[in-house]
């Protein structure tokens, strides 16, 4: 199906959940307003989730949706905005249901078995060739739209940046590296045991004389506290914080280090060097995606990117990670990036 560009003056983007997933999704962004000028960009995520686009400049509004919302009342909400054009980036049957009800001329999406019949512009489905970020682009190729950027994109409230700044100048000496490091994961077996944690640190602060933060959200509580406990001098424990607030902490850190999560994302697109710990998923498709980032990995295990949410051995992709590794790779993005090692 062909269209006339000129024509084309209001987009959807559908990414409902996942905050690494949606961030990743904006590598669309710069090449969908260089190739329709004066274009509105919308998004359609859940709630939880609005928080990962809602502050980008380069976006107008955020449609949310519950979880469960019934497809045709998500629907209606799209046919009342009258886009021209709606990318379903997320393609599962549940939003190609929403793309197919919602009355848009051009219904972009993959081609997922048992989804083709709700978009008329229909996308590779290989999702195997790239990482996940690219794999959205995609969706503008076959539009024919040239890839003229690849930066995903993520932006932290002035007042979020200016909190993170005041809590690490109350809490850490100005004259010292400060990492953040992030035991958060989405499923079990993607966490990072907090006793490896611990010995990551002690490693990392003997070479490098760093102290840590401590970024957590909720389900992270036991193995914050225990990170906090064995090493007390060298670490501070944020306090509760929202998603947008830990992003201001974030953005204000010389280094993360971090278990594949959403906070990690973040890091990456607001240009924070960032370390990813990965076991069960795999780094070349989920890794965090900016020229400042690198990953670990224990690659001689024979149960390696299993994508297992639950471990059915003794987690040894992280327990049996090799330290120097973790401390090597931190000290090159440290490099790179000019902080003081």
């Amino acid at each position: 199906m062909t269209f006339n560009k000129e024509n084309i003056k209001k987009i959807l983007c559908i990414k409902p959940r996942g905050i690494g997933d949606i961030i990743l999704s904006t590598i669309i962004l710069d090449n969908l307003k260089a190739y329709f000028p004066g274009v509105k960009i919308d998004y359609l995520t859940e709630i939880f989730a609005k928080d990962a686009v809602e502050n980008n400049p380069l976006v107008n509004k955020v449609l949310t949706i519950k979880r469960a919302e019934f497809p045709l009342k998500a629907a209606l909400k799209i046919r009342k905005e009258k886009y021209d054009l709606i990318l379903d980036l997320w393609s599962n049957p549940r939003s190609a249901q929403i793309t197919f009800l919602s009355g848009v001329k051009y219904r972009v999406g993959f081609s997922y078995c048992g989804r083709k019949y709700a978009y008329n512009i229909l996308a590779s489905s290989d999702r195997g060739a790239h990482h996940s970020a690219e794999h959205n682009l995609e969706l503008l190729k076959v539009l024919g739209i040239p890839v003229i950027s690849k930066t995903i994109h993520y932006y932290v409230s002035e007042s979020n940046n200016n909190s993170g700044i005041d809590f690490i100048k109350k809490n850490f000496p100005g004259n010292i590296s400060i990492t953040g490091i992030i035991p958060s994961g989405g499923w079990a077996s993607k966490r990072c045991d907090a006793v490896k944690w611990v010995e990551i640190c002690k490693a990392l602060h003997k070479r490098y004389k760093m102290m840590f933060l401590i970024l957590w959200g909720p389900g992270d509580e036991q193995d914050a506290d225990y990170i906090k406990q064995q090493l007390t001098e060298l670490t501070i424990l944020a306090p509760a914080t929202s998603i947008v607030e830990m992003a201001g902490l974030i953005n204000n850190c010389g280094l993360i280090v971090a278990n594949d999560s959403g906070p990690m994302h973040i890091a990456a697109a607001l240009g924070v060097p960032t370390l990813g710990l990965f076991g069960p998923t795999n780094p070349q498709m989920h890794g965090p995606y900016a020229e400042n980032s690198c990953y670990v990995i224990k690659k001689d295990l024979f149960c390696i990117i299993c994508n297992k949410t639950e471990c059915p051995y003794k987690h040894e992709c992280f327990i049996n990670m090799d330290v120097n590794n973790v401390v090597d790779k931190a000290g090159t993005l440290m490099l790179k990036s000019k902080m003081t090692i």
